[in-house]
């Protein structure tokens, strides 16, 4: 069997979830099973819906938290309150690596849960540990702390630059 990897997609560009669906739509038109485990976007995140209801895959899609907006959106109380849900979402991809459920397992915004204080890297470096080669894990978050590089096989940043042209 091929060794699979751990990739992170970070940075301060847009584009890293889509980047990562793209990639797990890959695994699964070679009929590999995938689930994605979306973080800190809110509940009526809609635009990937669609993936789940195509056939012939077995693409899976999870959002642990209750309130339809963004987590960044929340006030302070609904925030202590999604912290919870977000946790069992945490605790969810555990158990998906523990019991190898899938081929593919996109953990999207995972590193901006480091940003909020909702987990730490300790514990995301503790379910990465999990991992072994047949299951193949992408990340995706703004920053990647150095402590979690070990676990990374591949890193790819993804930077906007702003070009300003002044016509006359």
């Amino acid at each position: 069997m091929e060794r699979e990897i751990t990739e992170v997609y970070c940075g301060n560009g847009k584009g890293k979830t889509t980047l990562a669906v793209g990639r797990g739509l890959r695994f699964a038109t070679q009929g590999k099973s995938v689930i994605i485990i979306q973080f800190l976007k809110g509940r009526e995140r809609r635009e990937l819906d669609f993936l789940e209801e195509l056939d012939n895959f077995d693409f899976k899609i999870f959002r642990f938290e209750k309130m339809d907006t963004c987590y960044n959106d929340l006030s302070e109380q609904e925030k202590a309150e999604e912290r919870t849900n977000i946790l069992n979402g945490l605790n969810f991809a555990r158990k998906v690596i523990a019991t190898r459920e899938c081929d593919f397992l996109l953990l999207d915004e995972i590193l901006g849960l480091l940003d909020y204080g909702i987990t730490t890297e300790e514990a995301i470096g503790e379910i990465l540990k999990m991992k072994d080669e047949s299951m193949h894990i992408l990340l995706t978050g703004r920053t990647l702390p150095d402590s979690l590089r070990k676990y990374a096989d591949s890193v790819t940043t993804l930077t906007t630059e702003l070009l300003h042209c002044d016509k006359q």
